[in-house]
Order: structure tokens, then sequence, then C-alpha cells
């Protein structure tokens, strides 16, 4: 377990999957992260690499060959190397292995990147492509869940709201089973703020379609100044869940650079709905932050 810290915040961050498992601030120990009791889910902040939400039938085509992945891709079940490590920042690196291009037939090097500054810490993807000659196609994506109440005995779910910045009605992606159905895209309305309902998720994740546009949401309440704030330069997909029909005391603001497999795909991984790709040599960036308050 690699730690940061500063003088408001203490975070861990686990070699296997990069996966962010700890913030707690240090004045008075409000921990914000989901700590992963497996009677509701198991894990904290997964690294969804190389893609987001579902493939269909958990299969794709490249070049003629059939590989099978599971929903969120590996990295997330993987063990990463810890390149950098300073008191407010590290980088984990994760690449190719003849293990990975058994369901995933590209090299690649992808580097997660944390900083640490007072009560914001910043969460960084590097995805480099090595190949001189082959397109490196992918989504990534991050699903960080924080605890809801933040402070144990001080309300409920329901006491609980995300705010989101730009306030307007979004383009809401439904879901069909764990598939995207674009073709039947809803509108939700956040010009207000959206209360916190567990009934909210009875088809999964709520999906905004942001394109690409700096979007701010924030998860609080009325009954005490704490909470946290998410905020994404270029994404073009955000989604909000909480697991269900399970009444699980977290919430889930997952940024995506990537989304499901479409109901009508025809499995054909280059086909695929806002894949992101990294050119012979080059590398893609992205990230978000969030500020604990």
């Amino acid at each position: 377990m690699i730690e940061l810290k500063n003088d408001d915040l203490r975070v861990k961050v686990n070699e296997h999957g990069a996966e962010l498992s700890s913030v707690q601030s240090v004045d008075d120990k409000i921990e914000y992260m989901w700590q992963a009791d497996p009677k509701f889910w198991g894990r904290h902040a997964p690294v969804l690499f190389p893609i987001v939400g579902r493939l269909k039938d958990d299969q794709y085509t490249v070049n003629g060959k059939t590989y099978h992945m599971t929903q969120h891709g590996f990295a997330r079940d993987m063990d990463f190397m810890v390149i950098e490590h300073e008191d407010d920042h590290a980088v984990f690196q994760l690449n190719a292995t003849d293990e990975t291009r058994e369901k995933y037939p590209f090299d690649f090097d992808l580097r997660v990147s944390f900083t640490l500054e007072a009560h914001t810490l910043s969460v960084h993807y590097t995805v480099t492509n090595p190949s001189s000659d082959v397109t490196l196609p992918f989504s990534i994506g991050g699903h960080p869940a924080f605890n809801v109440p933040l402070e144990p005995g001080q309300g409920d779910f329901s006491d609980y709201f995300v705010t989101v910045a730009p306030k307007k009605a979004y383009p809401q992606i439904p879901l069909v089973g764990p598939y995207n159905d674009v073709k039947h895209e809803k509108t939700l309305n956040l010009t207000t703020p959206m209360t916190l309902d567990h009934d909210l998720f009875d088809r999964d994740a709520l999906i905004l379609d942001l394109d690409h546009v700096e979007t701010t949401l924030m998860l609080s309440t009325q009954l005490n100044d704490h909470g946290v704030a998410l905020t994404l330069q270029n994404a073009p997909y955000v989604g909000i869940w909480s697991p269900y029909p399970k009444r699980a005391p977290f919430a889930c603001l997952e940024p995506w650079w990537g989304i499901a497999d479409n109901v009508d795909s025809d499995g054909q991984f280059t086909h695929k709905m806002d894949l992101q790709t990294a050119g012979p040599k080059k590398s893609f960036n992205a990230g978000f932050q969030i500020r604990f308050f």
C-alpha cells in the first residue's frame, strides 16, 4: 500500500489495480472512500481499462480473431509497478504481458498518477502506444466510491444529493441490461440538485453525456459541511451508480472515456462507441480531480 500525505489529507493507493483505497481527513478523521465491504461491493475505486462497461457476450473481434474480456477490463485485477513515490505524488505503471495479450492483443504502457495538493487529489491517466506501426484502441475510466453517509450516524443515503455544474438538462444514455441504448437517449434535469434514492439505480448507472465539457459533480448533504466534488475537464461521460437492489451506503461518481457496448454492437472492437486511440509511438492523456471537504 502506497501512502500520500499532507497537512489536510492521508491517502492510500493499493499497488493491486492502482486502486485508491482510502482518503482520510487529518483533522476529524473522516473516511471519504468506501471501504469495500463485499456484502455490497468489494472494491473502492477500480481503474477501468482497456474497456469501460461490458462487451456484448463478453467478447469482441480484432482482425478476424475473437477475444474474451469481462466487464471493465483487466487492469483493476493486476499488480502495478510503483515508478515514482513522494509524500504528495505517486505514479503506477502497467505494461502488456503474455497474459494481457490473450485478452487484448495490443502492447501498451498505462500509467496512473496521483497528486495531492491541499484538499484536492488529482488522478491522471497516460496510455502510451509503444508500437511503431499499429494504432492502439482502448477505453479508460475511473470508478471511485464514496461513503454515504460520510460520518456514521449522521443521516442516511437519502440525506445526500448530487449537484452538477453547469446546471442544465443532460442527455442521459439508458442501459438495457449491461449495454447502452443511445438510440433511446433520455434527458435528466440537473438544474437543481438530485436527491439520492436507491431506486434511481434500478436500471444500473445513470450515464450523463458530457460532450467533453468541463463538469463538476458535488456529493454533499445539508446535515454538515462535508462532501466531495469531482471535476472532469474532457470526459465524454460520467456515471453515477450505487448497486441495486442492495441498499448500499455508498455512491460512485465515475469519469469515463468510453462506454459499454451498444445493444446493436457488431462485436468489432474498432467499431466500439467512443473508443479512444493512440497512434504509433503516441500517448493519450486524461484525468480528473477530487476535492474533499
